[in-house]
């Protein structure tokens, strides 16, 4: 289900007249543009995700609206952890122009779609806000399931959490350089490891290649599952970097890392070196080797390879849709 609302959410993105816009920082780089889009006249009564109430809830849209009634729906905190969260309770979603004219903003029937902390979930595109639309729109009548919902909970941490801890991102991302994926090298002497050498080469120099000429410094390689060191300066221009992007651009570049256990993997992603497919192929160079040579295991492999498709592909969209008009 996820997969299909990340396809129809790129779908949306092209049928826009988007295209990924890399930073000025980053030497391969498109345009993006968003389209205009006219606006229903809506009230701006609000949803809402709170933290008070823990329990799975059934919620309910109030039949009429009167004055003693609350313009606001409020859900557990188990929305951004993945359990349903309720029956649908809307019927329409729709997207509007914030009030301020800054940005975009989702409605489930009369209300305005709120964070956790009861913030308006003021997106930076149109696109961006049909997208996190699309997802509501195609829940199920019996249960509303956050862990469809990617783009909406990359949304409400570029929103809440990032501000809150940008440098203690930026931080960890940093850390995690020495410990990347793409500069361990497996041994070139070893019979059981001379096939996986011979492919980081083929497939990854590449990529080495870039991080030099995009950073001014040759990374290290190591054979140590531990990791190794990176040179200073190379640390010193990633954070530079980081330090340059928008909060939904980092909430990406930090989503994309986790999953890909690569922080230059997803700064190849926002830079426009590597596609979605590329990645994946990077990220699963050595387990696809395994695959090749002893079989895949079904409900096994063929789950991870497919929860990496939505990971990688839902932050690699949200970070297409969340760039700067």
């Amino acid at each position: 289900m996820a997969a299909m609302l990340i396809g129809r959410a790129f779908k949306s993105a092209r049928n826009s007249n988007l295209a990924v816009r890399a930073r000025s920082f980053c030497t391969t780089s498109a345009a993006r543009q968003p389209d205009s889009d006219t606006q229903p006249s809506e009230s701006s009564s609000s949803f809402t995700f709170e933290k008070v109430n823990e329990k799975p809830i059934l919620v309910k849209a109030p039949n009429t609206r009167r004055n003693n009634e609350s313009d606001s729906v409020t859900m557990p905190t188990s929305f951004m952890t993945g359990s349903i969260v309720g029956k649908r309770f809307y019927k329409k979603v729709t997207t509007r122009e914030a009030d301020d004219g800054n940005g975009w903003t989702v409605m489930l029937d009369y209300r305005t779609l709120k964070t956790p902390s009861k913030r308006p979930l003021k997106l930076r595109s149109l696109a961006l806000a049909k997208a996190i639309a699309a997802e509501w729109e195609y829940q199920l009548t019996e249960g509303i399931r956050p862990f469809t919902m990617p783009l909406m909970r990359l949304a409400c941490t570029a929103l809440e959490r990032v501000p809150l801890t940008r440098s203690k991102i930026i931080e960890h991302l940093s850390r995690k350089l020495h410990q990347d994926l793409v500069f361990f090298r497996a041994p070139e002497d070893n019979d059981l490891t001379t096939d996986v050498h011979e492919i980081q080469v083929e497939r990854i120099d590449p990529l080495l290649e870039w991080v030099e000429s995009e950073f001014g410094v040759k990374p290290n390689l190591y054979s140590s599952i531990f990791g190794g060191k990176q040179d200073d300066k190379l640390v010193k221009a990633v954070e530079d970097l980081l330090k340059k992007t928008n909060d939904g651009e980092l909430a990406s570049i930090d989503a994309l890392q986790a999953s890909a256990h690569s922080i230059v993997i997803a700064l190849g992603i926002f830079c426009g070196k590597l596609q979605i497919d590329d990645a994946i192929k990077l990220i699963r160079l050595e387990e696809d080797l395994q695959v090749d040579k002893w079989g895949l295991v079904e409900g096994g492999h063929d789950i991870d390879i497919a929860d990496l498709k939505v990971q990688i592909s839902s932050a690699t969209v949200f970070l297409a849709l969340s760039r700067e008009n």
